[in-house]
C-alpha cells in the first residue's frame, strides 16, 4: 500500500571528514542555503549543527544555531527543523587519570546542552539516550541526563527525536515512554553503520523495529556507500528516510554530493517504490508535532 515517506536531510553533521569536499557547508549562511536547497529538493525535515566558521571544525554555538535556525525559518516556514543536541556526550579518559576526561571530552549538564533547543524551540530536536561506541570515542548517554534533556523537550513544546545506536537504545526508550516522558508517536532514529557500533543490516533493523514503542514513527540511516542501500531497507519496512552530508558526501563513486542531490536521489527511490515523498505539512501530522513559525529575538 502506498504511504507517505518523510525525507531527513542530515546537512552537516559533526564528523571530520568535511575536508574531503570541497564544498562543504560551513558557515551559517552556507549551512542555512545548504539546508534551504534540500528543502526545495523534497526534504521535509533539516537536521542541523554548528560549525566553526574559520576551522570548520563541528563545535556547540547557540549563537550559530540561531543566526542558521532564522535564515532557514525566514526563507522556508514550512520546513521542519530539526537542532541536534549531540554536543556533550563525549569522553576520551585522561591518559594519566582515566576517571577524567582528556581532550576532546565534551561531557556537559543537561541544562546548558539544551539552552539552544530551550531559546530557540524548533519543531523536534535529537535525544541520544545510550551509550555507545563509535571508533576509538566512546559516548557517554548517562541515564539521568537523557531523562533530563527528555523533560526539558517536553517543557518546551519540542518533540524529541531518539537516536538508536544500539538495541539496548531501545529499552531505555521504552523506560521513558511508559513514564509518560516520551509521547506517543515516539520518533526514533536507527543510526546505523558506524564503526564498533550496529551494522546496517535488513536483520538489525527488524531486531530494532520488532523492540519499539506501539505506533512509534521511525527512520533508518547508514553513513558512506551504504546510505542509500540502507534507506531502501528502510522504506521496504515502513520507515522513513535520512540522506544528506553529514552521513555521505558523494552521490555516486568519484562524484561529490550536494544536500539537494541527495535529496533528489531519496525521492526518486521513494517514487519508484510506488510510495509518495511527504511534505513538511504531512510530515509535521505523522510526526505529531504543529509547525513553529518563529524566529529568535
Amino acid at each position: 500500500m502506498s504511504r507517505q515517506v518523510i525525507i531527513t536531510c542530515a546537512v552537516t553533521g559533526g564528523h571530520n571528514q568535511y575536508e574531503k569536499h570541497p564544498n562543504f557547508p560551513i558557515t551559517p549562511n552556507q549551512i542555512a542555503e545548504s539546508a534551504l536547497e534540500a528543502a526545495e529538493a523534497g526534504a521535509a525535515v533539516v537536521h542541523l549543527h554548528t560549525r566553526n566558521p574559520t576551522t570548520g571544525k563541528h563545535e556547540y554555538s547557540p549563537e550559530n544555531y540561531a543566526r542558521i535556525f532564522d535564515q532557514v525559518r525566514r526563507s522556508n516556514p514550512d520546513v521542519l527543523i530539526n537542532l541536534s543536541t549531540g554536543w556533550g556526550g563525549h569522553f576520551i579518559p585522561d591518559d594519566t587519570d582515566p576517571q577524567k576526561g582528556g581532550p576532546g571530552t565534551t561531557l556537559m549538564l543537561p541544562e546548558p546542552r539544551m539552552q539552544h533547543v530551550l531559546e530557540l524551540k524548533p519543531d523536534i530536536c535529537t535525544l541520544d539516550i545510550g551509550s555507545f561506541n563509535y571508533a576509538q570515542v566512546t559516548y557517554v548517554g548517562h541515564p539521568p541526563f537523557s531523562r533530563r534533556m527528555a523533560e526539558l523537550a517536553l517543557e518546551a513544546g519540542v518533540k524529541p527525536e531518539v537516536e538508536i545506536f544500539e538495541v539496548g537504545h531501545l529499552m531505555q526508550t521504552m523506560t521513558l515512554y511508559k513514564d509518560g516522558i516520551l509521547s506517543g508517536p515516539v520518533m526514533l532514529q536507527l543510526c546505523l553503520g558506524m564503526p564498533n557500533a550496529a551494522p546496517a543490516t535488513g536483520s538489525v533493523i527488524d531486531l530494532m523495529t520488532s523492540l519499539m514503542p506501539d505506533k512509534a514513527l521511525w527512520s533508518a540511516f547508514s553513513i558512506g556507500k551504504e546510505e542509500f542501500p540502507c534507506a531502501k531497507k528502510s522504506i521496504a519496512r515502513g520507515g522513513h528516510v535520512r540522506v544528506g552530508l553529514e552521513d555521505n558526501l558523494f552521490l555516486s563513486p568519484g562524484e561529490f554530493a550536494t544536500n539537494g542531490t541527495l535529496v533528489s536521489k531519496a525521492c526518486e527511490m521513494i517514487e519508484e517504490s510506488g510510495n509518495a515523498v511527504a511534505s513538511p505539512a504531512v510530515a509535521a501530522r505523522l510526526i505529531g508535532v504543529r509547525q513553529h513559525r518563529t524566529v529568535s529575538a
